[in-house]
């Protein structure tokens, strides 16, 4: 890990110069080798809420491992009052650095959001490098980003991380910076200059985010007119969503057993039975204490949650936490406004872990994405589903106009089909969004008296 060896603005002109977005997500916490992390965990604090400190700390383990660091120890401190400066008191930290340095680490974690001021105190006193557990979130974001909207979501967070930061951060970078070009005013102090740079740079990224999510809201217009219902994958990291994705679809989506495997949403299609498809998208996994400013960050790609037509919540049966996650989950889909979705349950991993009561959970189904157990289960939900979400109607159809005969195929379910001297007579049920198209050419059907 490094200490933000480089920061999102180019020093030479306030712009980045790398990748085809326009955007530098290079400001890792990676060294060329792996460096050696001392963890410090805490317990006591009202933030942690009911989570248990040990399970939030081997979480964070979790986190420094994929960011690429090798965890050499940790401890566990009770903070009864917080102390403003270090967060920790002077006898606590100064054995929290004993053991890091009789581990020989390079960097303290701590397992806490700090203020700039308590992690510039902490460095002190470190005398080496001090992260929190939003600056190892983000340095997997910056690792794992793909798509030009993953890079912008990650830089924009990136920017608002080390805005407050900069007056702390300025000691360290001014002997390994030159100057930020032209842009500096009579009488403006560094520091200052840096300030300004940084926010119309997030000031131009979000104006790139709004372009971004305006060209996804009209891509999500025109599946809602082609009658495509909508699932959007949900659910605490790692716990199998693209590999539940890939089980349903064959998508091919990437599948790691690590923490934010995805960052960039993917949509595919599923042919339900029956007839019809539904569109199902992968999103970026949730964790608990999910930093605000990266719930704002990635605003566009938790949309596709907050627009979907239903939520496919996945749950990682084989985690002993599981059930706290299931909370972490519910409070983010409530807290972005997507809390009243309905919802299917996959409990997923039932090949590792047994399978709880599933009346329990809302409209749940066990599956496990890696034997295949469950997931034609799970179609046969999201087909119910989509049969409610359909209008049953008979058409005769002119043969001139041969779209709408391929749109009830496409999208809707043929129960009969046949062909007369004026057009094609069909008999099914098509998604209530699309019934409007065919009410030209509905057939009034006798009833039995």
């Amino acid at each position: 890990m490094k200490r933000w060896s480089a920061l999102p603005l180019s020093a030479s002109n306030g712009r980045s110069q790398t990748g085809p977005s326009d955007t530098d997500v290079s400001g890792r916490l990676l060294d060329a080798r792996p460096e050696r992390a001392f963890l410090v965990g805490l317990e006591g604090l009202p933030e942690l809420g009911d989570w248990p400190a040990d399970a939030s700390l081997d979480e964070l383990a979790e986190l420094v491992e994929t960011a690429g660091a090798q965890v050499v120890g940790r401890t566990l401190l009770r903070i009864r009052r917080p102390v403003a400066a270090t967060l920790m008191g002077s006898g606590q930290l100064d054995d929290a650095i004993t053991l890091a340095r009789t581990h020989d680490a390079d960097v303290l974690v701590i397992d806490a959001d700090l203020r700039p001021r308590q992690q510039r105190n902490l460095e002190n006193a470190f005398k080496g490098k001090v992260l929190d557990r939003t600056g190892v979130i983000l340095d997997i974001f910056a690792a794992r980003a793909r798509t030009v909207e993953g890079h912008l979501q990650v830089e924009r967070a990136q920017l608002e991380y080390l805005l407050p930061r900069l007056s702390e951060l300025w000691v360290q970078f001014s002997r390994q910076r030159g100057g930020v070009g032209p842009f500096r005013g009579p009488g403006e102090t560094q520091i200052e200059t840096d300030r300004r740079l940084y926010r119309g740079r997030m000031a131009m990224l979000d104006k790139r985010l709004d372009a971004v999510r305006a060209r996804r809201a009209r891509g999500r217009a025109r599946r809602r007119e082609s009658g495509f219902l909508t699932a959007a994958l949900v659910g605490y990291t790692n716990a199998g969503k693209s590999s539940l994705l890939n089980a349903l679809t064959g998508a091919g989506v990437l599948t790691e057993d690590r923490l934010f495997a995805t960052l960039d949403p993917t949509t595919r299609s599923v042919d339900l039975r029956g007839g019809g498809a539904i569109l199902v998208t992968d999103t970026v996994g949730f964790i608990q204490r999910l930093p605000t400013r990266l719930v704002q960050a990635f605003r566009g790609t938790l949309e596709e949650a907050l627009e979907a037509d239903i939520l496919v919540h996945v749950v990682d049966l084989a985690n002993p936490a599981f059930d706290r996650q299931v909370e972490v989950v519910h409070d983010t889909l409530r807290e972005i406004g997507a809390g009243r979705r309905p919802i299917v349950t996959a409990l997923n991993k039932v090949d590792m872990a047994p399978a709880p009561d599933l009346a329990e959970y809302p409209n749940a189904v066990a599956v496990s994405a890696t034997t295949g157990e469950g997931i034609d289960d799970l179609l046969q939900r999201l087909a119910d589903i989509h049969k409610v979400s359909t209008v049953d109607i008979e058409v005769e159809i002119p043969y001139d106009d041969g779209r709408l005969v391929a749109l009830f195929h496409e999208h809707g379910n043929v129960q009969d089909e046949s062909f007369g001297e004026s057009g094609t007579r069909l008999r099914g049920a098509v998604p209530a969004a699309l019934a409007g198209r065919f009410d030209s050419y509905r057939v009034e059907t006798a009833t039995s008296p």
